[in-house]
C-alpha cells in the first residue's frame, strides 16, 4: 500500500531516510527477538528438569508420610506436623532479560524443623519433615521461572508483531512509495526535458 505524500525530493529524502531506518530498527528487533527465544527455551528446560525434581521429591515425601502414620498415633502426628520454630523470610527484587523485567525471589530460612521429641517420631516422619521442607525453595524457584517464561512470551509476541509490521506493512509500503515518487520525478524530468527542447526549437 503506498503512502499518501507529494511526489517531491524532498519528500522521497524523507522516505529513503525513513526506509533505511526502518531497516535499521527491523534489524535490531529480529535479534532481539532471537535472543528473547533462546532465554525462553533455555528456562523452559530448566522448569522442566525442576518441574519433574519436585514431583519426584513430593511423591518421596508422601510416601513417607503414608508410612509415618501407619507407626505414629494421629493426635501425635498432628502435633508434630504443626511443630516448628522455623522460620522462612522471602523477599523479592527484579532483574533485567532483554529489557524485560522478571521476579527473582531471595529465600533464608533460620531454625529447625526438627523441635518435635525424637523419642516418640520415627524415621519415616523425619524424612517427610525434611523433603517437604527443602521442597519449599524449589518451589519458590518454579514460581519465579514460571513467572519469568509468562513475560518474556509477552515480550516475544510483541516483538515479534512488530517485526512482521515492519517487514510486511511499513517497508513494502515505503519501499513502493519511492519508487512511486522516483517515476513520478522521472516523468516530470523527461516532461521538463521536452519542454526546454520545445522552446529550444521554437527559438530556432
Amino acid at each position: 500500500m503506498r503512502i499518501s505524500v507529494n511526489p517531491t525530493r524532498m519528500e522521497l529524502l524523507k522516505l529513503k531516510r525513513r526506509r533505511d531506518l526502518a531497516y535499521y530498527g527491523h534489524k535490531l528487533l529480529k535479534e532481539k527477538r532471537d535472543s528473547l527465544m533462546k532465554d525462553f527455551l533455555k528456562i523452559i528446560k530448566d522448569v522442566r528438569q525442576l518441574r519433574n525434581k519436585i514431583q519426584k521429591e513430593t511423591k518421596e515425601a508422601m510416601a513417607s508420610f503414608v508410612f509415618a502414620s501407619m507407626e505414629t498415633r494421629p493426635e501425635f502426628l498432628e502435633q508434630f506436623c504443626a511443630t516448628t520454630d522455623k522460620k522462612i523470610n522471602i523477599s523479592y527484587t527484579t532483574r533485567n532479560v532483554m529489557s524485560v523485567t522478571v521476579p527473582s525471589f531471595n529465600f533464608e530460612e533460620k531454625g529447625d524443623c526438627f523441635c518435635y521429641s525424637l523419642a516418640f517420631s520415627n524415621a519415616d516422619l523425619d524424612d517427610f519433615v525434611k523433603k517437604f521442607s527443602s521442597l519449599l525453595k524449589d518451589m519458590l524457584k518454579l514460581a519465579e521461572l514460571e513467572n519469568t517464561i509468562y513475560l518474556l512470551s509477552l515480550e516475544i509476541e510483541k516483538t515479534r508483531r512488530r517485526v512482521n509490521a515492519l517487514e510486511h506493512v511499513a517497508i513494502p509500503s515505503m519501499e513502493e512509495t519511492i519508487k512511486y515518487i522516483s517515476r513520478k520525478l522521472e516523468e516530470q524530468e523527461r516532461s521538463t526535458i521536452i519542454s526546454l527542447m520545445k522552446i529550444k526549437e521554437s527559438i530556432k
